[in-house]
């Protein structure tokens, strides 16, 4: 499993280079299981020449009601952000192994969880266990940035799937059950000017000076909300900023991104309608002043019942007792038109994700896997 683990993160799957190398890596370790001469087949779905999705349904020959019975749906994401320009204690693709850690980017977010999924399966359907449904491993492209991948499969393939009993997502959580989390609306605001010479500003409209008059009167903006009992608030914050081309230009173009974290009572929308109207308002004031909003990503807030009886049935299985909300995002929420439970379930902690000196406990793997092997059974046998 360690050197499963470590050929995951060698495969440097971030945005740029794409999923395929990893999904080919997962397909090939369920193809050497010893349940059948060909092992667990899987499917990979490519596009973009390097984007893809891996899927395995594993009806076994034991199941006499495969495809009919309740099935298990284990959700997990391929890609990992860039390493950053920080330097690294070990370089962020070489896997390294040391005092009892793996070391990289996605070691914790998630190719540890994927890891140790793709080995709970491959021993649960080797030791021939009898199951009263199907299991199914879903990795999915672009869950750092855009959720292409989770949309191209539900778009695609949520017709195709059994009734699902209840949705797993190993994301690093350092084994606490998380049943809730906020939502995603990232949004890009650009203003417009019009170039010309630096010696001769006032012939030109300095986009720059635009976005300033922006974001002061976004110092002054607060999103409307109820606060949450478990997610808390909602939050934004403005991250980054690009504009101009030259020293000697006067830009026509300034650019900032805003991260805007929701919670289950705010619509979206009325979030973006609110940055067009401030943008009106300044129009109104200046003239001059053009600005244009878009959406980057837009995914939902996730809550799910605790009380449901798969949650209650989950806790049961991996002996503990609490569940908690977070304030970090899934691809979770685009899966709730299966009609199942979601929880998210996974080896890893938390805080290391995103940050230079990724790593995870080689212990933390093995315990993961025999959580994912004790939910299997409860919710299976």
């Amino acid at each position: 499993m360690k050197e499963f683990l470590r050929k995951l993160i060698r495969a440097e799957s971030t945005h740029t280079q794409g999923e395929l190398g990893v999904a080919e890596i997962i397909a090939s370790q369920f193809g050497k299981s010893n349940s059948s001469a060909t092992g667990i087949e899987s499917k990979i779905d490519i596009w973009d020449k390097n984007r893809a999705n891996v899927f395995a349904h594993i009806a076994l020959p034991q199941v006499k009601s495969a495809n009919k019975g309740p099935a298990l749906l284990f959700v997990c994401h391929l890609d990992v952000v860039p390493p950053g320009q920080t330097e690294w204690e070990y370089p962020p693709f070489s896997a390294t192994e040391n005092d009892g850690k793996i070391h990289g980017r996605g070691s914790a977010d998630m190719k540890g969880g994927i890891a140790a999924v793709v080995t709970a399966i491959r021993e649960i359907v080797d030791s021939q266990t009898e199951l009263a449904g199907d299991i199914i491993f879903l990795a999915t492209a672009g869950e750092e940035t855009d959720s292409c991948g989770i949309k191209r499969f539900v778009r695609n393939c949520q017709d195709k799937l059994p009734k699902i009993t209840g949705i797993i997502i190993p994301e690093p959580t350092n084994f606490d059950i998380v049943t809730a989390h906020r939502g995603i609306l990232w949004l890009k605001v650009t203003t417009k000017g019009r170039a010309t010479h630096g010696s001769t500003p006032e012939s030109g409209i300095n986009a720059i000076t635009k976005m300033k008059s922006l974001l002061n009167e976004l110092d002054n903006y607060k999103i409307p909300f109820e606060p949450h009992n478990s997610l808390g608030n909602c939050s934004m914050s403005v991250n980054t900023i690009e504009g101009g081309k030259s020293l000697n230009t006067v830009p026509d173009k300034c650019t900032i991104t805003i991260d805007i974290r929701t919670l289950p009572t705010q619509n979206h929308q009325d979030i973006v309608k609110d940055f067009e109207k401030i943008c009106a308002k300044l129009k109104r004031k200046d003239p001059q002043f053009d600005a244009e909003v878009s959406i980057t990503k837009n995914v939902p807030s996730l809550e799910t019942d605790s009380d449901c009886s798969f949650v209650k049935d989950f806790c049961i299985a991996v002996e503990i007792t609490k569940t908690k909300a977070v304030g970090f995002c899934t691809d979770g929420p685009f899966l709730t038109s299966l009609d199942a439970p979601i929880v998210i379930f996974g080896p890893g902690k938390p805080e290391l994700c995103h940050k230079p000196d990724e790593y995870i406990d080689i212990a933390d793997i093995e315990k993961a896997v025999d959580y994912y092997k004790k939910i299997i059974l409860k919710f299976l046998t």
